[in-house]
């Protein structure tokens, strides 16, 4: 049985944010909590959306999203929504306070005090009911897709990097106005942009049956490759800003496929603590190896990847969409592996444990073994 679901409601185009106060009033939504980060606010981004409220809306701000988001930062954030009253949540900015906004709007209305027992590992999903408060999403980098996706992911009390999801944490909007990723560094524009390729070659590589899944992870995959590296160069190229948000988007609309082993090992990655580590960037240091590993697993599907790439025939294989995804990422300045990121050795078997525990490892085409992720970890370590 397969169970095929598209998805919310989304308004993208260039000029989509002029929409926002007229789509707020199709959701009720008259005192929203703003969770954005300092970065955000700084980038004058959330001057451009504040323009377009009205300008007697009462308005609640949270701006201390951290770079992974935390359990602790979600209370803060919950404790604003509800001393103010709110009704509702505007996220603005990259994954961090999509996710941080999804955890807000799920335990403001849901009960406990604990946000990891609405983990997937603990079995949550099914915890989580429709009363989750309304989300309107607006990303300013083209990269989770986080706009459109039914997931979060929340470093816990614990110390543990878990995802939390559900269809009914799918924001009841996406507004996606590329507009806002114009002029996005170049570093941050190459680490979100490889978090969208990685998306969407992960859940095509993923063997659950969903065909239509299939073909928009394709064209997400095309995008990325064709474009990130114009985006990266240029950032005000507005062709190549359009096409990384549509294919961030349709990175996170296949989600529902599942992810694999290089989300499986950038998860515990990027919560391990005394480090800042970017996702997107991980994934891209991750790719290369895992694209190797799950050869035997994946049929003819490299051949589709490579021809997407506009790979020769001859490199229609994991060797050489690997090579090509390597020498992309060494283009963009990619750092070479996670040594270059400053991992430290004692980290590798933390990693492996983690990545056992991680809900994608239950969705990656060839399962590893402890051995085989720390084998995975070692040949990333550049």
């Amino acid at each position: 049985m397969a169970l095929i679901t598209y998805l919310t409601r989304i308004q993208f185009d260039f000029g989509a944010l002029k929409l926002l106060e007229s789509e707020l009033q199709l959701l009720g939504i008259r005192r929203p909590l703003i969770v954005t980060d300092k970065g955000v606010i700084a980038a004058g981004l959330w001057a451009k959306v504040k323009e377009q409220l009205p300008g007697n809306m009462p308005i609640a701000l949270y701006d201390g999203t951290p770079e992974n988001p935390t359990e602790s930062a979600m209370r803060d954030a919950l404790r604003i929504y509800k001393d103010e009253g709110c009704d509702g949540i505007i996220a603005i900015g990259g994954g961090s306070p999509m996710d941080l906004a999804k955890a807000v709007g799920l335990m403001a209305t849901h009960p406990g005090t604990s946000l990891q027992p609405y983990s997937f590992v603990e079995g949550g999903a099914g915890k989580i009911t429709a009363a989750v408060a309304p989300i309107v999403a607006i990303p300013t980098t083209s990269g989770t897709g986080s706009e459109v996706s039914r997931g979060g992911v929340i470093i816990m009390d614990s110390g543990r990097k878990l995802a939390i999801g559900s269809p009914h944490l799918i924001p009841k909007l996406a507004l996606i106005d590329p507009e806002l990723t114009i002029g996005l560094p170049p570093h941050l524009t190459a680490g979100t942009g490889m978090d969208a390729f990685t998306h969407n070659i992960e859940c095509f590589l993923s063997n659950a049956f969903n065909p239509p899944a299939d073909s928009i992870a394709l064209d997400g995959l095309e995008k990325a490759w064709t474009y990130v590296e114009r985006a990266t160069r240029d950032g005000a190229d507005r062709e190549a800003r359009y096409n990384m948000a549509m294919a961030a988007m349709e990175g996170a609309m296949v989600f529902q496929k599942g992810l694999g082993a290089v989300h499986a090992l950038s998860h515990p990655t990027g919560g391990l603590k005394g480090y800042r580590l970017h996702h997107g960037t991980l994934n891209a240091v991750y790719l290369p190896a895992v694209l190797r590993f799950n050869e035997p697993a994946v049929g003819e599907k490299y051949r589709k990847i490579a021809q997407v790439m506009g790979l020769p025939a001859s490199e229609a294989n994991a060797a050489g969409v690997a090579n090509a995804v390597s020498a992309l990422n060494e283009r963009l300045g990619i750092p070479k592996g996670l040594g270059a990121m400053g991992l430290a050795q004692d980290t590798v078997e933390k990693i492996a444990d983690g990545a056992l525990g991680d809900h994608c490892h239950q969705s990656t085409p060839r399962q590893p073994t402890k051995a085989q992720y720390i084998e995975l970890i070692e040949q990333s370590w550049g």
